[in-house]
């Protein structure tokens, strides 16, 4: 598409892409590509590999390596190229014994026959009582279970790889050591070359039956070339010390009218669009409606101060102010702890440009589930460089604050925030290296996301906040007065703790609906697509915390209190109290997790996600409030 119409005719059509990028990303169902996930074309009889990622469970949080099972082996496993999203999130993509010819049928191959040893055993009796999943990759699709939809519905329902096996109530354990694979691909009618565009597996448990063995011609009497296996036709196959287990599969391929941009759709789709759409539009309307009505109430309140003590001509009535102009002469007095509170604003302006970026590279496509690890890899690496952002705003602030001390300051903006992260994060890797979980990030790693915090992120900083620090300070636009006002005695509602916790209650509210279903994708293993949803959330987010804190700082300074700095702050950021509550709700209620150092793990995780958020939150109530102060004192007369 080619904008014509001169820099005007450009920047009015920008509005226009966005709001459609909003709209398209809203849509779980318009999953698109752009450059890096480009489409593969196979003729018939042209290899087809299939790769191995990790167990996965949604009951122990604890990823493991394919070949941590005594799974059948290739002659030398290789790791595909990973990023350092797929490497933090304990992805490890491996090449296995899984060969496929395009296009060509194949029925009971036997793969290997590996005898269980006693510690193997144990093994898969483990995983197997931890509904550990089993995830392959053909094609950069990831291999779904079909599975029994609800009555009613009518799309698909799928499952995200296939369990390891099952228990019976016989207390015997039972592998899935034959695996059904359908592979789906789209024809082109101009040519022979076809895509793939689905990955299905039916897996089941079979005690093949054989006579003499032969490793370099392997087959058995359960099935031939010619048949196919039923599930559960046969006896299943047993998980027993030295047992010998025979693996095998089929696959057939079928031609389907998916096209290849819209093969994602299986994994993208959910079982409660109906329950998301209308969750968030009820949400967005409550919030938009408090918000509106905020808006109005302190417009017109303002406007009728401000004309008030406009009209104020003598000395007389100059003297029985009352409200929040009594407090000129302190609102912009510096507040206590005024270093630490820069490095809060800081780190808050770092985070709020991260988010913003991720988000627009989401909206377009960019970060799609195709590409694996890219949204992980987008955050460390944007984090990383707004870095000059946040030594950039806590130097100013603190030059405002007539500071000297300003490289003291830029070093607690490089290290405080991303320090207490790394040390709970470092705590909760030795606990996943305790576990022999792939989960855990391996030392190499570990030694790059050094180099990115010391070599590229702390300079930035430091580069930001010279910047800043050389720039004129901000100037006031009434005087401090050199002695502080007496405060009065505050009413209870004004007290700091009350006002502080009710003051978070609104954010939150706009953001709880979707967190819900950022929650299941994070803890239940789903995809999160829906980015449109999320930055229409996102940007409500930031009107009510920047309302709700506007607000709770005019009743604070009409009562004569003008400690506002922080308290603007705590006002924005306490929805991360909120928030974190909501974490301990959703894990008693909705998750399964059974193992303590499972729930140390994800604890451990929601408090690093709540502390973001507390940083992110507070930084937008906080400068919301710092324009609002500003521009009431600069619009009434001071003598």
């Amino acid at each position: 598409m080619e904008i014509t119409g001169g820099p005007r005719g450009r920047l009015l059509v920008i509005p226009f892409l966005v709001f459609a990028a909003v709209v398209l990303a809203s849509s779980p169902a318009c999953a698109f590509y752009l450059p890096g996930v480009a489409p593969r074309d196979f003729q018939k009889d042209d290899d087809l590999q299939v790769k191995v990622n990790k167990l996965s469970s949604i009951k122990t949080q604890l990823p493991y390596d394919y070949y941590f099972l005594d799974y059948c082996k290739p002659e030398a496993i290789k790791n595909s190229a990973e990023n350092l999203g797929e490497v933090l999130r304990g992805d490890r993509i491996e090449n296995s014994v899984y060969n496929f010819k395009m296009r060509r049928d194949e029925s009971c191959k036997v793969v290997c026959r590996p005898k269980l040893s006693p510690e193997a055993a144990k093994n898969f009796k483990e995983k197997i009582d931890d509904e550990y999943r089993v995830n392959m990759i053909l094609d950069n699709l990831p291999v779904v279970v079909p599975r029994q939809t609800r009555e009613g519905s009518q799309a698909p329902g799928f499952e995200h790889g296939y369990r390891v096996g099952y228990k019976l109530k016989d207390d015997k354990y039972y592998i899935n050591n034959h695996l059904s694979f359908k592979v789906l691909y789209h024809e082109d009618l101009n040519s022979p070359d076809a895509r793939i565009v689905g990955f299905h597996v039916i897996p089941s448990s079979i005690k093949h039956e054989y006579g003499a063995w032969d490793d370099k011609n392997p087959s058995v009497q359960t099935c031939n070339a010619n048949t196919k296996i039923t599930p559960g036709s046969h006896t299943p196959q047993e998980v027993a010390p030295d047992a010998y287990v025979v693996f095998s599969y089929d696959v057939t391929f079928e031609a389907s009218e998916i096209i290849w941009a819209s093969r994602w759709d299986v994994y993208l789709l959910s079982s409660d669009s109906q329950i998301h759409w209308f969750s968030i539009i009820n949400s967005l309307m409550i919030v938009l409606f408090l918000s509106g009505m905020i808006a109005m109430i302190m417009m017109r309140t303002l406007y009728k101060d401000i004309a008030n003590y406009n009209q104020l001509d003598n000395q007389e009535e100059a003297q029985e102010e009352t409200g929040w102009k009594l407090v000129h002469g302190d609102a912009f007095r510096p507040p206590v702890h005024s270093g630490l509170l820069c490095v809060y604003v800081g780190t808050g302006v770092q985070f709020f440009g991260m988010t913003v970026v991720t988000m627009m590279f989401a909206l377009l496509g960019f970060l799609s589930p195709a590409n694996r690890g890219g949204l992980m890899t987008a955050m460390v690496l944007l984090w990383v460089f707004m870095g000059v952002l946040a030594g950039y705003t806590s130097s100013r602030l603190y030059k405002m604050f007539k500071g000297n001390e300003w490289k003291k300051i830029t070093l607690k903006t490089a290290f405080m925030f991303p320090g207490i992260i790394f040390g709970v994060f470092f705590v909760l890797n030795a606990l996943i290296w305790g576990e022999k979980s792939s989960g855990a990030v391996p030392f190499g790693t570990m030694f790059a996301l050094f180099l990115l915090w010391f070599g590229i992120s702390v300079p930035l900083v430091f580069v930001g906040s010279f910047l800043g620090f050389k720039q004129p300070a901000i100037e006031d636009p009434v005087k401090t007065n050199k002695i502080p006002r007496q405060i009065p005695e505050q009413a209870w509602y004004l007290q700091p703790a009350f006002s502080i916790l009710a003051g978070g209650i609104l954010p939150f509210g706009a953001v709880f609906i979707e967190l819900f279903f950022i929650l299941t994708s994070i803890w239940l293993n789903q995809f999160y697509y829906i980015f449109g949803f999320l930055f229409i959330v996102f940007v409500i987010l930031l009107v009510t915390c920047a309302e709700i804190t506007i607000v709770l700082c005019y009743f604070q300074l009409c009562s004569e209190d003008y400690h506002w700095w922080w308290r603007a702050y705590l006002t924005a950021g306490s929805s991360a109290l909120y928030l974190f509550a909501y974490a301990i709700f959703y894990f008693f209620n909705k998750l399964e997790i059974t193992k303590l150092v499972s729930g140390i793990l994800y604890f451990g995780y929601m408090l690093i996600i709540s502390y973001a958020f507390f940083v992110l939150t507070g930084t937008i109530g906080f400068y919301a409030c710092f324009w609002f102060v500003r521009k009431i004192y600069a619009s009434v007369k001071i003598d």
